[in-house]
C-alpha cells in the first residue's frame, strides 16, 4: 500500500465556504480564490487520499469566533469530523459542555494571528478546559510558546501544539522555545502536530531544514504523541502546496509502515475517539 492510500486522519485542516456561510465582516483577512476550501471539496480530497476522519480547526481568517460552518460540517459529517473552535474566554462550563456535545474537543489559541498579549487573560478558560478534558490548542511561532509553558505545566489541560511549534529554523533545535516544547513532553499531556512546514521552513518542498525539528519532536514525544496534518487548504501559503506531496513527505521521513500507521491515524484515534 502506498502512503497515498494508507488510512489517515487529518488533524489540522479548515473549512471555508463563504457562498453558504458568509465571512464575519469584522474579520480583516477574508480568504479568496484557491484559499477557499469547502466541505464538499474536502470530501473529494478525503476519498482520493484515504482520509477517514479529520479534526477541523476554526480559522481566524474569514470567520473568527463565528463557528457556524465548523459546527454544521461536523453535524453533517456522519462521525467523520471533530472540531477545535475559537471560544470566548468567558465561556462557562455549561457553554463548553454544549460545544462538546456538538463534537468540539478543544479551543484554539493563535498568538501568531492575535499576539501573545491577547491571551494573557485566558487562563481561567484553560482551567475550565482541563476540568472537562478538552484540549488547549496552541499555534505559536519563534519564542511565543514560552509564556504558555507555565500554564501547561501547572494546569492539567491536554494540549495540542500546532505545526511543530513553528520554530525559528535558523536558530536550530537548541533555541529556548523549542527546548521548552521538548521539555513539556514530560507532562504526558502534550501532543504535537508534525505539519505546517511551509510556515517555518526557509526552503521549498521537501523542507529539508525542518527534518531535525521533526526528528527531535518524534524522539521526545514518541509517535504516541505526534499527529499528522495537512493544513489544507493552505491559507496564506507563500507557494503552492498539495496534499499528495505532503503525504509522500511522511514516507520520506518515516519509512517504517508501522510508524506511519501511528502518525497517520493511530494516535489521533486514541486522543480524539474517532471510530
Amino acid at each position: 500500500m502506498t502512503p497515498v492510500a494508507e488510512p489517515k486522519i487529518d488533524c489540522h485542516m479548515h473549512v471555508l465556504d463563504p457562498a453558504r456561510f458568509p465571512y464575519n465582516p469584522s474579520v480583516a483577512y477574508k480568504p479568496a480564490g484557491q484559499e477557499i476550501g469547502t466541505p464538499a471539496q474536502f470530501d473529494a480530497v478525503m476519498a482520493f487520499y484515504g482520509v477517514t476522519h479529520a479534526l477541523i480547526v476554526q480559522p481566524n481568517s474569514g470567520y473568527g469566533s463565528d463557528n457556524a460552518l465548523l459546527l454544521d460540517t461536523i453535524a453533517r459529517g456522519n462521525g467523520r469530523f471533530k472540531g477545535v473552535a475559537i471560544i470566548d474566554f468567558d465561556a462557562s462550563l455549561a457553554d463548553l459542555r454544549t460545544l462538546q456535545a456538538q463534537g468540539i474537543v478543544g479551543a484554539a489559541f493563535n498568538p501568531t494571528f492575535h499576539g501573545v498579549d491577547h491571551y494573557l487573560q485566558a487562563k481561567p478558560l484553560v482551567g475550565r478546559l482541563a476540568e472537562l478534558g478538552m484540549f488547549l490548542q496552541l499555534q505559536t511561532e519563534h519564542d511565543q510558546l514560552l509564556p504558555f509553558v507555565k500554564w501547561i505545566e501547572e494546569i492539567p489541560v491536554p494540549t495540542l501544539v500546532d505545526h511543530c511549534g513553528r520554530p525559528t529554523v535558523a536558530q536550530g533545535i537548541n533555541q529556548p522555545a523549542f527546548q521548552a516544547l521538548l521539555k513539556v513532553a514530560d507532562t504526558g499531556r502534550v501532543s504535537v502536530k508534525l505539519s505546517g512546514y511551509a510556515k517555518f521552513s526557509q526552503r521549498p518542498y521537501p523542507f529539508d531544514d525542518c527534518e531535525p525539528f521533526v526528528r527531535a519532536l518524534a524522539d521526545a514525544f514518541t509517535l504516541d504523541r505526534c499527529l499528522w496534518a495537512s493544513d489544507w487548504p493552505y491559507l496564506r501559503a507563500g507557494e503552492r502546496q498539495d496534499y499528495g506531496p505532503l503525504t509522500a513527505l511522511v514516507a520520506r521521513w518515516f519509512p517504517d509502515a508501522a510508524e506511519r500507521a501511528k502518525l497517520f491515524s493511530g494516535t489521533a484515534k486514541r486522543l480524539f475517539g474517532f471510530r
